[in-house]
């Protein structure tokens, strides 16, 4: 194929390079989680070194949890059609993830439940909710991925990064976790009291 990128030829590329070091630099005086993402996708690519990727990551789950602050406070939602309000949903939800699977319930519940009360999307925050009541009703993760989560790869999710596909249809699955679903709209509802 053609298309291959060659990477050893892209680690000798100056003009490259110097793009990666541009977008380090707007990426901390923007406080760009979107420019974070582009750069970390480039440095695995490249094969950067795991300190390198790790600091990239710090930067991005950092300056989301700030950004999520500011939204809470000031009663703002992300909204997914923007670049940056994207990659910001996109990682706190894969640090989420993360908590989840390292058994961290309950930041993982908790930042479930401040993205389905930041997320505009409705159908994307009512996953959110059903990810919050799946962690409440104490299910494990390795339990979340291989009995709730659909793998079927001819479904594609409108919006990528986000678990949205699951074995039973949402109306149903929401009716299953119905004590967990009204617990998790409890929290909600005092949040958005608080912010009122």
């Amino acid at each position: 194929m053609t298309n291959d990128i060659n990477i050893e030829e892209l680690k000798q590329n100056e003009e490259f390079l110097d793009f990666l070091k541009t977008l380090e630099i707007q990426m901390k005086e923007e406080l760009s989680v979107a420019k974070g993402y582009q750069l970390l996708d480039a440095k695995i690519v490249m094969g950067n070194n795991e300190d390198e990727i790790n600091d990239i990551f710090t930067f991005l789950v950092s300056t989301s949890f700030d950004k999520l602050s500011q939204n809470l406070a000031n009663n703002i939602k992300f909204d997914i059609k923007n670049s940056e309000d994207l990659a910001t949903a996109r990682a706190m939800y894969e640090h989420a993830i993360q908590l989840y699977s390292e058994d961290d319930k309950k930041g993982a519940k908790e930042l479930f439940l401040a993205l389905t009360h930041t997320i505009s999307d409705e159908d994307l925050s009512e996953s959110m909710l059903i990810h919050s009541a799946i962690v409440m009703a104490g299910y494990s993760f390795d339990q979340f991925i291989e009995d709730l989560v659909d793998s079927n790869m001819d479904m594609v999710n409108e919006i990528p990064y986000f678990i949205q596909n699951y074995t039973q249809p949402n109306d149903i699955l929401i009716n299953m976790l119905g004590k967990h679903i009204k617990e998790a709209k409890d929290i909600l509802s005092k949040l958005e009291g608080a912010n009122k």
